[in-house]
């Protein structure tokens, strides 16, 4: 684990310049998208070479954009303190019920990260919780926690949202707008909603359909993990 600074481009919309286009450019966003997704560009990871060459190519965009800078000193990025985490092996993972353990394979068979500012991660013996889609949307009539107590347990829940395979006249049906996924169906809300409900851990079950891409694409990372450096008491 080590702490980086992520340089942030900003930008504010010069006064008085021509107003931009009302229109989108489908072109040039292919064209941009194609820039900073080649070889090139090396994955884009903040704190690498590739970072280098992003940051002067989107600051080279806005300026383009007529946008002038918002940074730190009048400049176009903001420093952003970070940590950067990299799982080494060992990683021995397992699950157990009814007298039986079936060893985990990582990241073939499970993948695994933590933002977590420690030098070792241990979770032995933790009880695991289905908890479906592990949404709670008041706003949507929605609750897969119905009271539930995670603390200290490893909650298990399904990726995208609640209706994403819902049937015609299931109540759920339409609540998330069907296939389109919601930040609800985001690793990220999971992961956050599990932290707040004390648990320690959480697992997304994947499935290709569901996520929008293959299990290559999940386990790519291979361990490694960036985070914006958190308060001592964050979660």
């Amino acid at each position: 684990m080590k702490a980086l600074s992520f340089a942030v481009p900003l930008s504010l919309l010069l006064l008085g310049a021509t107003p931009p286009a009302r229109h989108v450019d489908m072109q040039r966003m292919s064209d941009i998208t194609r820039v900073l997704a080649s070889d090139e560009f090396q994955g884009r990871a903040p704190g690498t070479a590739g970072e280098d060459k992003t940051i002067p190519y989107l600051i080279e965009q806005f300026k383009a954009a007529g946008l002038e800078p918002a940074g730190e000193n009048g400049g176009w990025t903001q420093a952003v303190p970070m940590i950067h985490t990299q799982l080494k092996a060992p990683v021995n993972v397992s699950v157990s019920e009814g007298g039986q353990t079936l060893p985990l394979k990582f990241p073939d068979d499970i993948y695994l990260g933590t933002t977590r500012a420690v030098d070792r991660i241990a979770i032995a013996n933790a009880p695991m919780v289905f908890v479906g889609y592990g949404v709670t949307a008041p706003e949507r009539g929605w609750d897969d926690f119905k009271g539930v107590d995670l603390k200290g347990k490893v909650a298990v829940m399904l990726v995208n949202d609640p209706d994403f395979e819902a049937a015609a006249g299931e109540p759920v049906a339409g609540k998330f707008g069907g296939k389109t996924m919601t930040y609800y169906g985001r690793w990220t809300y999971k992961y956050e909603e599990a932290a707040r409900r004390g648990a320690i851990a959480a697992l997304v079950v994947h499935e290709t359909d569901a996520a929008g891409y293959p299990w290559n694409v999940v386990k790519s990372p291979a361990g490694e993990a960036y985070n914006i450096v958190l308060p001592a008491d964050a979660q």
